[in-house]
């Protein structure tokens, strides 16, 4: 289990998790500032060049998920992870991935009163041998501000579990944690994950259309970039039935035929990714009234959109909206195409 503890820089998380580890069994502290830390060794500074927040780096993510899965592998018990969080899709994706090796995530948020912040803040200490370390810390916190707080008022409220720590000493916060994880109160995060392929998958998605012929596109919750309604074919199921279910499961669409194949796409293997098959089925138009009844479970799907093929292109990642283009271009033409890695092959 990890115990991730959120909040506003500043409010008090790696004193808190340093308590908190004393106070749950077999438990131990990881901090992904680590990670960052190494990054800036390891990448070329040209990468890093236009990188503000190293949590902006998608190897930042995927390493936090997988030193953490390696700890808990290694250490078993718990692990306490004291890291601000502030953009929710970077959250889905973590959780989301955490989740995939079936470790379960309990997110408490320090809430201190915004006055209280800015006076911790203001009396932090800083390492002396830092260049200008006082001023750049100090107003990297306060410049955080802002952005936390329109993450409480978009969705961190009501996602994590908040202590207000305005009255309460580090050892305090940790104990109230505490009991919350023991009791319950701090439940599991309800977030959908599939578990990470270890081989080829054949993946099936449905186009949806609306009465201007617009493509329903869906954003996921557990991976960054929009997508098709649809998912991985499970063992022993025909590819366009597990597109029926997959749109049944994301949307609340039952399809009442069988869609019709567009396009067959092998994506080829690019490590840490294993490949496999790709389809994309016409699920036909949804007239006003059956797009109105369109469901989104929230923890697997946080928004949809019916979208042009240009507005499209500038949601979803390049390959898949290469394997969309080619899908629409085979609806037009009445007949099915197969590519390799988004390029049709004669």
């Amino acid at each position: 289990m990890i115990v991730w503890i959120n909040g506003a820089f500043g409010a008090g998380k790696t004193t808190t998790a340093r308590e908190l580890i004393e106070l749950i069994p077999n438990s131990a502290l990881f901090d992904p500032e680590v990670i960052g830390g190494a990054l800036t060794h390891l990448l070329p500074a040209k990468h890093l060049a236009d990188i503000g927040d190293f949590q902006d780096l998608p190897i930042w993510r995927r390493l936090v998920i997988d030193t953490a899965a390696a700890m808990l592998s290694e250490l078993g018990g718990v692990l306490v992870v004291p890291m601000t969080l502030l953009r929710q899709e970077y959250r889905d994706e973590i959780f989301g991935g955490l989740a995939a090796r079936r470790i379960p995530v309990r997110h408490i948020l320090l809430a201190p009163a915004e006055t209280i912040l800015r006076e911790r803040i203001a009396g932090r200490e800083v390492p002396s041998d830092l260049p200008d370390g006082d001023m750049r810390v100090r107003q990297w916190a306060y410049d955080h501000i802002e952005p936390y707080r329109a993450a409480l008022g978009a969705w961190l409220t009501g996602d994590a579990y908040p202590v207000d720590t305005g009255a309460l000493t580090p050892h305090e916060t940790a104990v109230r944690i505490a009991e919350a994880v023991r009791s319950g109160s701090a439940s599991v995060c309800d977030i959908v994950q599939t578990p990470e392929p270890t081989a080829e998958t054949v993946a099936a998605g449905v186009l949806l259309f609306d009465e201007q012929d617009r493509v329903l596109l869906v954003d996921p919750t557990y991976k960054a970039g929009w997508e098709f309604p649809g998912g991985v074919v499970e063992p022993g199921e025909a590819p366009a039935r597990a597109g029926i279910r997959e749109v049944a499961e994301e949307t609340g669409i039952t399809l009442d035929e069988v869609p019709r194949l567009l396009v067959v796409d092998w994506e080829p293997p690019t490590p840490p990714g294993y490949g496999g098959l790709r389809l994309l089925f016409d699920g036909g138009r949804l007239d006003s009234t059956e797009a109105g009844r369109l469901l989104l479970p929230g923890p697997e799907l946080r928004d949809w959109r019916f979208v042009t093929e240009t507005e499209a292109g500038d949601l979803l990642p390049p390959v898949r909206y290469e394997r969309l283009r080619w899908a629409l271009r085979a609806r037009e033409r009445g007949a099915a195409l197969y590519s390799e890695a988004g390029v049709p092959v004669d």
